[in-house]
Formats: C-alpha cells, sequence, structure tokens
C-alpha cells in the first residue's frame, strides 16, 4: 500500500522540512497529482526560493514574521507566535511567479500549491480580514480559519484552511469523504500537516510529549487503512476514503493546516458523511461551543 503517513523529517527535502507533491519536490507518491505542501523552519536572515512554475501557492508562517518576494514585488506578513495564537497574515502568489519568502527573526513557513491553469492576481489575505468559523459543538468543537476557501480567496484549484482543536476534542468529525464528482460531493485530495502542544494550564511535565491522531479508513474498494499517531511537522495525505476523526488526545491541543484540490470542474468543499456517523452533527443543536474557543494570542 502507498505509504500516506510522513512523520517529521521522512518528506525533508535539502532546506525543507516537508516538500510533498509540487513542481520541485523530489518526493513522489503514487497516485498523488492535485496538491502540495512544502514546510521550512529559517535561521534569521535565511530565505527560501521556489521558482516560477505551473502551480498556484499560499504562503502560510506557522510562527514568525516573513517577508515574501513574488516577482521582485516584496510583501510583508506579520505572522504570529505560533499556530495557537490566533490568525496570521497570508499571501496567494497566483501561478507562474517566483516566490522567495525571507525572516530577519527566523521562524516556520508553510507553502500550500496545486498545479492550475488559470493565472489570479497575488493577494494579501491579512489576519484581520481572515474568516474565523467556530464550528461544531461540545467534544467536536474546533476553530476553523478560512483564508483560502472560495468564498475569502480567488484561486483556481486549491482550499486551503487551518484548524485547531482543544485538547480532547475531536475534529474532522462526523467521519466524511469527497472522493468522487456527484451531486453533493466533490473529489478532492487532502493534506493534513500538524502540529501539537501541551495545553495552557494542564500542568504538564516537562517531559510531556504532545500527541494526536488522525483515521483515515475505506470508502469503497480501494484500500486504505490510517491510524496515525501525530506530533508537530507529521503529515497525513488522504487520497480517497472517510477520514476523521482528527483527535487532539487529553492535555494536547491540535493544529492541523489543510490542502484541498481535484480535478473538477468546480472548485468547492463537498462532502458525504459516513451514514453510520452523521447523525452526529444533530446533536450540536442542543451544546454549546467549547468555551475555549477562540485561540487567541
Amino acid at each position: 500500500m502507498t505509504n500516506w503517513v510522513y512523520p517529521l523529517g521522512t518528506a525533508a527535502d535539502g532546506t525543507w522540512d516537508v516538500s510533498i507533491g509540487t513542481s520541485d519536490s523530489s518526493l513522489t507518491v503514487d497516485g498523488w497529482a492535485h496538491t502540495g505542501l512544502k514546510v521550512a523552519t529559517l535561521a534569521a536572515g535565511a530565505a527560501v526560493e521556489l521558482p516560477a512554475a505551473g502551480e498556484e501557492r499560499i504562503v502560510v508562517p506557522l510562527n514568525g514574521s516573513f517577508t515574501v518576494t513574488v516577482d521582485g514585488t516584496d510583501y510583508q506578513l506579520a505572522g504570529r507566535a505560533s499556530v495557537f495564537s490566533g490568525t496570521t497574515d497570508v499571501l496567494y502568489s497566483g501561478t507562474g511567479r517566483a516566490v522567495t519568502i525571507s525572516s530577519s527573526g527566523g521562524g516556520r513557513v508553510a507553502v500550500a500549491t496545486a498545479p492550475a491553469n488559470a493565472s489570479y492576481p497575488t493577494r494579501l489575505v491579512s489576519a484581520a480580514e481572515t474568516p474565523v468559523e467556530l464550528r461544531g459543538a461540545g467534544n467536536c468543537s474546533r476553530q476553523v480559519h478560512n483564508f483560502g476557501t472560495p468564498a475569502a480567496l480567488e484561486a483556481d484549484r486549491f482550499i486551503v484552511c487551518e484548524v485547531l482543536t482543544p485538547a480532547g476534542n475531536w475534529s474532522s468529525y462526523p467521519p466524511h469523504k469527497h472522493d468522487e464528482e456527484k451531486d453533493g460531493e466533490t473529489s478532492l485530495e487532502e493534506i493534513y500537516y500538524f502540529e501539537t502542544q501541551v495545553a495552557s494550564g494542564s500542568g504538564a511535565p516537562a517531559e510531556a510529549d504532545a500527541i494526536g491522531y488522525q483515521r483515515v479508513y475505506a470508502s469503497d474498494e480501494r484500500p486504505i487503512d490510517v491510524a496515525a499517531e501525530v506530533r508537530t511537522g507529521d503529515v497525513v495525505l488522504v487520497p480517497y476514503g472517510w477520514h476523521g476523526p482528527a483527535m487532539a488526545a487529553p492535555g494536547y491541543d491540535l493544529y492541523y493546516l489543510n490542502v484541498m484540490a481535484g480535478p473538477g470542474p468546480v472548485r468547492e468543499w463537498l462532502i458525504s458523511d459516513d451514514p453510520h456517523h452523521g447523525w452526529v452533527r444533530q446533536t450540536w443543536e442542543s451544546q454549546n461551543i467549547d468555551p475555549r474557543l477562540p485561540f487567541r494570542a
């Protein structure tokens, strides 16, 4: 079976901590065609470069501040202290444009990509204008930053967002899929890039190991069976199948960056719930959103 789980270090490429599915990646995954992700940790004053290519890109600061240069024009991303500090500025580069990312103070940055045909204008989406959604309720409460969704960003192929889940909660739940082009569903590959932290006020000892879990399983005859323990820097690919929950273990908050794109004609996130578990959505109507949300600086 194709490897769909990449712990930190196993998808590294040169100066990149993660490089999967992009135009310049040396890591190839059988059957993977529509999405890509790069993650770099930059020392103070360092930079990484991406050549012009037929892929659209969105630059997402994970921690630290960055200058992104697109075809000679500089854009300042104020960034954030960590992914658990709220929203961040992001930059959509469009296609066919060389990109350089630098940081005077150092930090960690992600670049979501997707092969694309149409070219859209470079756009800075500020932290203040990023749509923040509190989704679910009770122990299925989570926080979604929708900076790269169709309603927030004009783009060709990809849908990009990030999700924060408080300790002990379940996200990406009920299990759902988007692996067919049909009424009410679009076919989309999906990348999950994870980060974890010890929850504030948990009283955890110094040796605490912040973990989460990700589940993916078959929705048809195509085999897939993932039950992965995840930590900061780990990646799980979802080519098809039911996926969820993404579980924040008690004592540890969970973050993931989602990159989705597919071959269909419509750029839209349409899903089908696993019929065994979709009923859970109805229970949220009688529950409150977790008071620990939203995450803020």
